[in-house]
């Protein structure tokens, strides 16, 4: 008996021509005792009936003949053989059924049977025609990882099985089966959800899963009954706020320690800005509020951000604040942090990959540059309102970058401005919108005509604006996302004209 089958997605391949299916809901089934359909007598029908039993399903498999592995299976009582051709009356007792011959026409009236009775139906190298995906599979123990690539690029699932095959130790299996032993001990002696979670925590950090790797069971079991025993439950913790630096979105710049206070986090109050791949990278039990502000529609006023932070980590939370970029610049980390200081709430801050840094190095904009400029200034304003508290002699001196966090807004103030105060109109600009993002822009063009270009290319926020000779640099050493836009668009002489 061989089991390759139910351990990859090539039954799941889709024909030339046809689409890969969408997004998937993972799940995984409990099969015992109930009855699963697979149609076809052949060896991948074998290997998918062998994965099935091997799950505890109760297994019919209809064909006009099966093959000698099945047959033998059949006259063992393992399988029920259903003779001749498929017939919708099949279904009636499944709760799943696979169609694994090989001629499509019956897999798809496999699949339109099911489809009527609504029942999950797996058509083998039909992705279309599939209601559900057999993914590909790495087992240790009670522990299951599925992987799927949507049924588009199974031999990339493959490659994911075999490289998580060599990564995560067989021990993984024992250490389940211990924690599945003491479920309800371990509940009984921590009814908190919060206290539960870091007794796991100090568990799985400790001694434990090294003594399951050497294969010494009954000190491993030993040490995790003294652990519990040790380990009396104490009045709830504090609570405690941990400041987190996101980046600009792209989820690969979150630093390894913003990463683990994502997965520690009870809570998690979130920027309007930090994207869903930074989210995805929390706990799936973390409560997830949004906090977000932007221009003309404060919804969560600061405020009632620093009473979400005292209400939570009052409660005994660990509250992660989520910040787009790094808390501490143009962040309002530091009003947070005092808050939490006169609150005696504890808290640490994980810097972030602020957006000048970010959107520059994707848009191939080196800040500084010996031949270009020798020193950085990270401006925010409302132009409109504030243009005049800030100091533009200074803002307007060369031989400097300017990276100028304020979306799209005023920039035809900010430009009048610097040129009014010495910086020359032929100062190249680099405006880049969506930095490190999938949908990144950057457009680039001379101080001169700045306000027109972002309205003409209708530049939107989140965009930051580097203004100095590196700018220029975009063209040449761009190298994330569509080349720079560096001519007017088309319709330039409307957008001037609005």
């Amino acid at each position: 008996m061989t089991r390759a089958s139910s351990r990859s997605e090539h039954d799941n391949a889709p024909q030339a021509g046809e689409r890969p299916g969408g997004g998937l809901f993972p799940l995984f089934a409990d099969l015992r005792g109930r009855g699963v359909l697979v149609v076809g007598g052949g060896a991948v029908a074998q290997r998918k009936t062998a994965a099935l039993l091997d799950a505890g399903a109760t297994v019919r498999v209809g064909a006009p003949t099966l093959n000698p592995g099945l047959s033998a299976w059949a006259a063992e009582g393992r399988i029920e053989h259903l003779p001749g051709e498929f017939a919708p009356q099949w279904l009636d007792e499944a709760w799943l059924a696979i169609a694994a011959t090989d001629d499509a026409a019956v897999n798809r009236a496999v699949a339109a049977a099911g489809e009527a009775r609504r029942i999950w139906v797996n058509v083998v190298d039909d992705v279309e025609a599939s209601g559900f995906h057999v993914p590909a599979r790495v087992e240790r123990g009670p522990v299951q990882i599925a992987i799927s690539s949507g049924g588009g690029a199974p031999m990339l699932a493959r490659h994911l099985r075999e490289k998580l095959e060599t990564e995560l130790d067989e021990s993984l299996g024992a250490l389940a089966q211990l924690l599945n032993r003491e479920r309800a001990r371990i509940r009984r002696h921590y009814p908190d959800l919060g206290q539960r979670r870091r007794f796991f925590e100090r568990v799985l950090a400790g001694a434990i899963p090294a003594l399951l790797r050497d294969g010494r069971h009954d000190e491993a079991q030993r040490a995790f009954g003294a652990a519990l025993i040790d380990d009396k439950p104490a009045a709830p913790p504090a609570g405690s706020v941990v400041l987190v630096g996101a980046g600009p979105g792209d989820a690969g710049l979150m630093t390894l320690r913003g990463l683990r206070a994502l997965n520690q986090a009870d809570v998690i109050l979130h920027d309007r800005l930090v994207s869903r791949d930074v989210l995805r990278l929390a706990r799936r039990d973390a409560e997830l509020i949004e906090v977000g502000k932007q221009a003309g529609n404060h919804h969560t006023t600061q405020e009632r951000i620093h009473e979400l932070m005292l209400e939570h980590a009052r409660a005994g939370k660990r509250v992660v604040r989520l910040k787009g970029g790094d808390p501490f610049v143009f962040g309002r980390g530091g009003e947070e942090l005092e808050v939490l200081a006169q609150a005696g709430i504890g808290f640490e801050v994980v810097p972030g990959i602020t957006a000048a840094l970010a959107c520059a190095a994707y848009a191939g904009v080196p800040l500084t540059h010996r031949d270009h400029a020798q020193s950085l200034r990270l401006v925010t304003a409302h132009l409109k309102d504030s243009a005049g508290d800030l100091d533009w002699q200074a803002l307007a001196q060369d031989k400097q970058t300017l990276a100028v966090y304020m979306g799209v807004a005023g920039l035809d103030v900010l430009r009048d401005k610097l040129i009014e105060h010495g910086r020359a109109a032929s100062t190249p600009f680099a405006l880049i919108e969506n930095g490190s993002r999938p949908g990144q822009r950057v457009v680039t063009g001379t101080l001169a005509d700045l306000a027109e270009r972002a309205q003409g290319h209708r530049v939107q926020s989140p965009a930051l604006l580097i203004v100095g000779e590196v700018a220029a640099l975009a063209q040449r050493l761009h190298w994330f996302g569509p080349a720079p836009l560096t001519e007017p668009p088309a319709d330039a002489a409307l957008a001037r004209a609005a």
